[in-house]
């Protein structure tokens, strides 16, 4: 593939931004440990006073998915990505009261949507958030989250996982495909909201 087209796609996946005092610190669902621990070292540093992971589990697996857990102090019988998060948010300083509970999600579109219902039923005010999720997943999230908070602005910060970076998906085989797969995937989205206009 082309450099300036291996660039590009680069560029518009992998978002990576400074991270900013705000309202929130969003987490869509996941088994990586990494990002909900970037997320706890957020919060203890004074970057928001709540931390929404959101997720019941992928529907694709019909369950949490507790082989894909990359850390073995982490490791328990978990029902939802919302209980491994919020487990290892506690365990790294974030105190219960902080954590607010999302476990209905199974997909990056419903992570957003069902968190802005319950911030909406919390009468919770977000203008600034801050967006926790795996580096190739980036746009992805940024583009769920953005279409249910449409008057907040997210700082996406995120985490190289998988061994997949931007400057290097595209060595390998399968890191390609995981690329490629989430490009495909952020056409569908504007697609979709396309139909909804």
């Amino acid at each position: 593939m082309d450099h300036i087209i291996i660039g590009d796609i680069s560029n518009f996946i992998f978002m990576n931004d400074v991270p900013k005092k705000s309202d929130i610190i969003f987490i869509p669902g996941t088994s990586k440990s990494a990002i909900t621990e970037k997320a706890a070292r957020l919060y203890r540093l004074g970057y928001a006073k709540y931390v929404l992971p959101s997720g019941m589990y992928s529907s694709k697996n019909g369950k949490f998915a507790s082989d894909k857990i990359d850390n073995p102090k982490y490791e328990g019988d978990y029902k939802t990505e919302f209980e491994f998060c919020k487990n290892i948010l506690i365990k790294n300083g974030v105190p219960e009261s902080a954590v607010i509970c999302e476990d209905r999600a199974t997909n990056s579109m419903e992570n957003a949507e069902f968190s802005a219902r319950i911030i909406k039923d919390l009468e919770i005010e977000i203008k600034t958030a801050i967006l926790c999720c795996q580096s190739f997943h980036a746009r992805r999230a940024f583009m769920s989250y953005s279409r249910h908070f449409p008057n907040t602005k997210i700082f996406v910060v995120p985490t190289d996982t998988q061994d997949i970076t931007k400057y290097n998906w595209f060595l390998h085989e399968k890191s390609y495909r995981i690329v490629m797969s989430e490009l495909t995937k952020c056409g569908k989205y504007f697609m979709d909201q396309e139909k909804e206009i």
